[in-house]
């Protein structure tokens, strides 16, 4: 994987039949209360193969969204080693991980997963060109784009993916099991009764000051199954980052759900 420092544009791959750049345009850019910060995001349909984003390109840190990514990367190393599955206390230790987005039991995977090179090796083997591992094991401090965020979302959810149809399963399914104080984000965007799929992230960032609030995640919106994936970074306060990625996610939902005049 390759990447920079957040806040620099390396080059875009392709996502989607039908890619539409900056679809999602001003509506989903942060509102005057939030201009001192950044947001990306992203949205595919499903069924129509439909992607439109909102600067995919721009680096962001993951916080906590990158527990997705190790997890996905634990699931791949099993398979390549053809392993049974996952041991129980595993599966307690990705449980936590995922659904109480518990940083011990993350270190403790990340660690399994041989660090920052093992991350790196599996983010090749699913396509996330962009993406470049923290170092000196701050995995939240990993930097990613809106555009690799939607690709392991489709990794997830794709018949396609590099994973097997067990191992996404598995990890969907603790996606859709979170604590409830941690299904915020994109769950905005599901439709009421619905089960979404998410990781949530956030993190006081030091460098760029603000909060870092990051959300992505598997939806059903308008009838359509969608993957959508919100960055931010520079938010005053952490309730005003969930509120504008919130935000951003309904308006990423209605993009590409909206009957056509």
């Amino acid at each position: 994987m390759r990447g920079g420092r957040p806040g620099r544009r390396p080059r875009r791959g392709g996502l989607g039949r039908h890619v539409r750049p900056d679809v999602l345009g001003r509506r989903a850019r942060p509102g005057r209360a939030a201009r001192a910060g950044r947001l990306a995001a992203g949205i595919t349909g499903l069924s129509t193969g439909v992607t439109a984003t909102y600067h995919p390109r721009e680096l962001f840190h993951t916080a906590s969204i990158v527990k997705a990514g190790i997890l996905a990367t634990l699931l791949l190393q099993q398979q390549q080693r053809q392993a049974a599955g996952l041991s129980p206390a595993e599966q307690q230790l990705a449980t936590v991980m995922i659904g109480e987005s518990d940083n011990d039991a993350a270190s403790a995977r990340r660690d399994v997963i041989g660090a920052a090179p093992g991350l790196a090796a599996a983010g090749r083997v699913l396509g996330l060109r962009h993406t470049e591992p923290g170092g000196r094991g701050l995995c939240g401090l990993t930097a990613t784009t809106v555009a690799d965020q939607l690709r392991l979302l489709a990794d997830l959810t794709s018949a396609g993916s590099p994973l097997t149809a067990a191992s996404r399963h598995y990890e969907l399914g603790l996606m859709r099991s979170v604590e409830p104080g941690q299904n915020w984000g994109v769950t905005a965007a599901a439709a009421p009764a619905s089960r979404p799929a998410v990781k949530d992230g956030w993190l006081p960032d030091g460098p760029s000051g603000g909060w870092v609030i990051n959300s992505i995640g598997v939806v059903r919106h308008g009838g359509q199954r969608l993957l959508i994936t919100v960055l931010s970074s520079g938010q005053p306060t952490q309730a005003a980052g969930i509120s504008q990625v919130q935000a951003a996610a309904r308006v990423a939902a209605a993009s590409v759900t909206r009957p056509a005049c």
